[in-house]
């Protein structure tokens, strides 16, 4: 049973697993089990090229960060499972949380954080009911996102990034995963407002 389970692993996606995978040595989550199905290949990141990110070198590739990404939470935070070569079908709801299944197997998890893009082709059985029409891209794209309210869609389950209604800016992605992050981060700390920094 996965306390947090995020699925995708674009911007959104992996910036989440780090800053949950970062609080390790917070009290209120040392029995904390958190995973990430590391679903990479629809991503926008694929065909990115960035000049305009703050803290990343010009000419940086979103390939790149794909790859670095799953280096960085397996070095900095190894007790984050990393899910690989894996594609989520389905989302069944249960007693505990939700099952999440996958084209190869099935997880059980307490909260899910939906992290992938805003494609208008949305594949996840069970979250269906939650798509709507993207508030910030052109219509003619057709681009999707799920309903939410703060990136909370229903009790237990987040979206971070494009799918939550954010325009597609690298920096824009990452934040939405971020804060997704610190809002499950406050309320494994009895809804006390937590951030967590590294400090020199």
């Amino acid at each position: 049973m996965y306390d947090v389970l995020v699925i995708g692993g674009g911007a959104a996606g992996m910036q989440c697993a780090l800053v949950l995978g970062s609080a390790h040595a917070k009290p209120f989550t040392s029995n904390k089990k958190i995973g990430i199905v590391m679903h990479q290949k629809a991503s926008h990141l694929q065909n990115a090229l960035f000049n305009n990110v703050l803290g990343l070198t010009p000419g940086t590739t979103g390939a790149d960060i794909l790859e670095s990404g799953k280096i960085q939470l397996s070095e900095q935070y190894p007790h984050v499972d990393q899910i690989l070569g894996e594609k989520v079908t389905e989302v069944q709801d249960e007693a505990n949380g939700f099952r999440v299944s996958t084209n190869k197997n099935s997880y059980q998890a307490k909260t899910i954080v939906v992290a992938l893009g805003y494609t208008k082709f949305f594949y996840i059985k069970g979250l269906e009911q939650y798509v709507e029409a993207h508030d910030m891209a052109n219509p003619e794209k057709e681009r999707i996102q799920l309903k939410n309210e703060n990136h909370l869609v229903a009790p237990g389950i987040y979206v971070a990034g494009t799918l939550a209604g954010w325009r597609s800016q690298f920096a824009i992605a990452a934040g939405s995963g971020a804060q997704v992050a610190t809002d499950i981060l406050t309320l494994w700390n009895d809804g006390k407002h937590t951030k967590v920094h590294d400090k020199i």
